[in-house]
């Protein structure tokens, strides 16, 4: 194969459906690159002592998907040697130890592919309009990400 045949893509997708990490690492799979990062976000059963039953999210789902495509452009200007970037989020009930975001990026080597993964959840969670209700035993909590940008502008 031609590295022209094997052009540089990025899968973005939201979805409510369960993720799956071996479909997400497979997308970013190429033959000229020697790294796959990835990241997966699951859902943790406790928050500050309180039992967390499960998660739900939900999304501007095209405004989401355009800032996802802005990271991924970012990525491509800070590190051009990666290869394939996979962002996949799940919407609505997210239950203990399931994903609720898997991101994976191929590179030619580690350390562009390691950083590019830290950059785009970093990013993600600070500029991508994706909310995330955390329910309890007997309530619930709406949660704003610590590095969300315009959470932190009202403050």
């Amino acid at each position: 194969m031609d590295e022209s045949e094997d052009v540089p893509k990025d899968f973005i997708k939201l979805k409510s459906e369960k993720l799956s990490v071996a479909e997400v690492s497979e997308l970013v799979n190429s033959p000229y690159c020697g790294a796959v990062s990835l990241f997966v976000g699951t859902t943790r059963n406790n928050f500050e002592g309180k039992k967390v039953i499960h998660l739900e999210y939900e999304a501007y789902t095209s405004m989401a998907e355009t800032e996802i495509k802005k990271i991924c452009r970012d990525v491509r200007q800070k590190w051009p040697s990666v290869k394939h970037i996979a962002v996949h989020h799940r919407l609505g009930v997210v239950p203990i130890t399931e994903a609720s975001v898997i991101i994976a990026v191929s590179s030619p080597h580690r350390v562009e592919s390691l950083e590019a993964v830290t950059y785009c959840i970093n990013t993600l969670k600070a500029s991508v309009p994706i909310w995330k209700k955390e329910m309890y035993e007997d309530e619930y909590s709406w949660k704003e990400n610590k590095e969300c940008f315009w959470a932190n502008s009202e403050k």
